[in-house]
């Protein structure tokens, strides 16, 4: 197994374990973990609100003595929290969940507008964490993010974070917090941590046809997973990613890869053949946005690279996907940057280096995407502020 550092020296498996998919079956869950740990993968995600998941976690790794021989990374729903007891609370829930008296790594779920961040600060979440620290109970701090470039960097500067999870894959190269986000944060000493490397899958399991083809015919033979991996871990900025790993087989495949990948180990001509493949599955896609964000930033808050993205996925990839990433990247905040937004004053098209008819295809984007459950979530998240 390959490692790199965290901010603090320690090593940390490049291959993570997101356990969010793991199997119901728990003798199946058990037997996954426990060959994760012996192949040397140290870094296992959960989350509060994936259903029982923090409780299996730490189960097996409490039955199985492996508790002190991995890093653990939770995190907390802060749009669940209404106090400083309510954080209180909802931590020690956790802590009982994963059989612990520490978290390895404390991630603020889905901080994905800065405005969340300072209602937490009201609370007085900055002197909680510091407590935590200097207890012991907490060992690292960082944040999950989905959203733009712009607003990543703002998150990323407002406090002295010790690591951070993004969105990212050759896909969302341009999008999300994107490459930019990634080397920003890189530069600032972060460790960052990649969520969704395959999109869910859907950069294995639901490619068009040409795309599939072209890592068929190319000379270095290797599977639409292992060529996204090893994208990930070819750029030295990348810390860990994350597998949700649900079966032997795909344990095994990715085992392998992470033990051989290195950064700078693809060739041009590797490059290249992934560029064939972005062209490929683009052009399934509604809208050419490259995801470039010179026509941001709008002034009615539209989160316009985002939206796109979005709106392409839900014609090229899947519909019910496509409107789970439009939520994460509009709904959830204090100010929507829905499509929906839009007054129509083309400020936005002047800058766009494609040409794209940008108040156009946000109508469109908007008739696709901010549908029924789409309205009715959103409806939740204002009511109850979930931001």
């Amino acid at each position: 197994m390959n490692y790199r550092k965290d901010k603090y020296g320690n090593l940390l498996s490049v291959l993570g374990f997101g356990c969010m998919r793991l199997p119901a079956d728990k003798n199946e869950a058990e037997r996954e973990i426990a060959a994760a740990c012996a192949a040397g993968i140290n870094y296992f995600d959960t989350a509060y609100i994936y259903p029982g998941n923090e409780s299996l976690l730490g189960d097996i790794l409490h039955k199985n003595g492996l508790r002190e021989k991995v890093y653990i990374a939770t995190k907390l729903p802060h749009y669940l929290i209404k106090s400083k007891d309510g954080l209180e609370k909802m931590f020690c829930e956790e802590l009982k969940r994963l059989r612990t008296d520490h978290v390895d790594y404390y991630l603020m779920h889905m901080l994905s507008d800065i405005e969340a961040w300072n209602r937490l600060r009201g609370l007085g979440i900055e002197q909680w964490l510091e407590e935590k620290k200097q207890s012991g109970a907490i060992r690292q701090v960082g944040f999950s993010y989905h959203g733009n470039t712009e607003m990543f960097c703002r998150i990323a500067d407002a406090y002295p974070w010790d690591m951070c999870m993004i969105q990212y894959n050759y896909m969302d190269e341009h999008s999300q917090a994107g490459r930019k986000g990634l080397e920003y944060a890189a530069g600032k000493g972060l460790p960052v941590m990649i969520m969704e490397p395959l999109r869910g899958g859907r950069l294995v399991r639901r490619l068009p046809e040409e795309a599939n083809r072209i890592f068929k015919e190319y000379a270095v033979r290797r599977t639409p997973a292992e060529w996204a991996l090893r994208w990930l871990w070819d750029q030295k900025e990348v810390t860990c990613v994350l597998s949700g790993m649900n079966s032997s087989e795909m344990l095994a495949e990715n085992i392998k890869t992470a033990c051989e990948a290195k950064a700078g180990d693809m060739t041009k001509a590797d490059l290249k053949m992934l560029e064939q493949v972005v062209a490929a599955i683009n052009a399934k896609m509604k809208v050419g946005c490259t995801g470039c964000s010179y026509c941001m930033p709008c002034p009615m808050h539209v989160d316009i690279p985002g939206t796109f993205s979005a709106y392409n996925a839900y014609h090229a990839e899947s519909k019910f996907w496509a409107v789970i990433d439009y939520i994460k990247c509009t709904a959830l905040r204090r100010t929507s940057t829905a499509a929906s937004n839009c007054i129509g004053c083309g400020k936005c098209e002047k800058h766009c280096p494609q040409g794209i008819e940008i108040r156009k295809e946000l109508k469109c984007a908007q008739k696709n995407l901010e549908n029924l459950p789409y309205r009715t979530f959103r409806k939740i998240v204002q009511k109850f502020k979930l931001f």
